[in-house]
């Protein structure tokens, strides 16, 4: 699965630097099926389109966002890294109860295998090898398997966590440069005494054409 997400986002990345504006790769229907920075960018956009839609602010004939919008993206940036993140820790669980129990399994055998070697004792009445071999064997193998349990498991969780730092590092740091390019390129950066006086003219330009219009409809 992490190789999958690797391979996947890797894709996913070299398309991305080629793009201008943020949602050129959803404009394009791109997908990138198991790249988690993928599933990250779509809830982006999703977001921004959104906000586009339902809140927009036009600033010389291009449609943006405020910065509380903004703030809205920003926030469904990190709920996607969050999500991301979980979902690659999923399996996780398994291996580390394999390297915490398998140490546990092998000393439960080998408790358990001393006391078969003193009941075999107490059985022959004499401390021979015959009495002890099968007890001592039970001992050693429920050691083994424990050991060979535990083992891999950590080589295995060791190599994981290691991988999963690294893709959720990068998710982290293409939320930050993501957000950053909706930001430059969206968010309508005017000063407020712009904002306010564009708002003004807005209405003063509504009400002139208003006015005729409602004149005429009484004549």
């Amino acid at each position: 699965q992490l190789a999958k997400a690797s391979r996947a986002a890797k894709k996913f990345f070299e398309a991305y630097h080629e793009t201008r504006d943020p949602l050129d790769l959803q404009r394009k229907q791109a997908s990138f099926e198991g790249a988690p920075a993928y599933e990250l960018y779509a809830a982006g956009t999703d977001e921004l389109q959104f906000q586009i839609t339902k809140h927009p602010v036009v600033v010389k004939g291009e449609s943006k966002i405020t910065q509380a919008s903004f703030d809205s993206v920003r926030v469904a940036l990190e709920e996607a890294a969050m999500r991301e993140s979980l979902a690659l820790e999923k399996g996780m669980i398994v291996l580390s109860t394999a390297v915490a129990g398998g140490p546990f399994i092998g000393l439960l055998g080998t408790v358990w295998g001393v006391m078969e070697t003193f009941s075999g004792i107490a059985r022959a009445n004499s401390a021979s090898l015959t009495a002890m071999a099968p007890g001592v064997a039970g001992a050693l193998i429920a050691t083994v398997i424990g050991l060979l349990v535990a083992i891999p498991a950590m080589f295995a969780y060791n190599f994981m966590v290691t991988k999963i730092r690294a893709i959720t590092q990068e998710l982290d740091a293409f939320a930050i440069r993501f957000a950053t390019q909706i930001e430059h390129t969206y968010v309508d950066a005017r000063p407020l005494g712009e904002e306010i006086s564009e708002a003004i003219n807005r209405a003063i330009r509504k009400e002139t054409f208003d006015v005729p219009a409602l004149q005429a409809s009484n004549i």
